[in-house]
């Protein structure tokens, strides 16, 4: 795998204005965290090991600040996409209301809290694991499949299918048969219900990135 110079390079975007709280909102892709949060809690809940409740809400709240990480991160690199598109071009970056420098510096600042976090108060396991899937999502989802396969929501639904591992990590500090069953259901029923629909829409989508 290997990532262009001229992949890297940013959109020029409007000279941002002053931003507000919603803005950092919208960057962290609210509903998305919400299906993270839920899945996450999820596979805590029916981990063996309980959990002390306290560090079972730390540990979900760093599940879902790194998932908004990742989401900040996609919106940073998909500013070029996102400017073209009806449904996205309102996004803080194409609507110059933040830069894309600001947005990138957001995100890393909110996975590193999220993982070193998850690392000092539940465990370096699961802190690995979160590291790993905001990775995951933002390099091999974002800024590979994403441009370069119309399957990509196949492969990268694994970001997505992640959560409930996470969850029982952090409840037990390892995985087991059950966690990856729990993985197994998310990702395939990913393409089932997404796949389908975006295969159609690659191509509008690769006329208006091209035009």
């Amino acid at each position: 795998m290997s990532i262009s110079k001229q992949a890297l390079q940013k959109p020029n975007v409007p000279v941002p204005s002053q931003a507000d709280a919603n803005d950092y909102i919208i960057l962290l892709k609210p509903r998305v965290m919400s299906l993270v949060v839920f899945t996450a809690l999820v596979g805590m809940m029916v981990a063996p090991n309980p959990i002390n409740p306290v560090l079972g809400f730390l540990a979900i709240l760093c599940i879902a600040v790194g998932g908004g990480a990742s989401g900040a991160l996609n919106m940073w690199y998909d500013a070029d996409i996102d400017a073209i598109m009806k449904r996205t071009k309102k996004r803080p970056i194409p609507a110059g209301k933040l830069t894309g420098g600001e947005v990138l510096v957001f995100g890393l600042v909110l996975s590193a809290l999220s993982v070193l976090t998850m690392g000092v108060f539940i465990n370096w396991f699961s802190a690995a694991f979160l590291a790993f899937t905001i990775f995951f999502y933002v390099v091999i989802y974002t800024m590979w499949l994403k441009r370069s396969t119309p399957q990509n929501i196949v492969i990268g639904g694994a970001a997505g299918a992640f959560p409930p591992m996470i969850g029982w990590a952090a409840a037990t500090g390892a995985i087991s048969i059950e966690s990856i069953v729990l993985f197994l259901i998310i990702f395939l029923w990913t393409p089932h219900i997404f796949g389908r629909s975006r295969f159609l829409l690659q191509p509008i989508m690769a006329r208006r990135m091209f035009r």
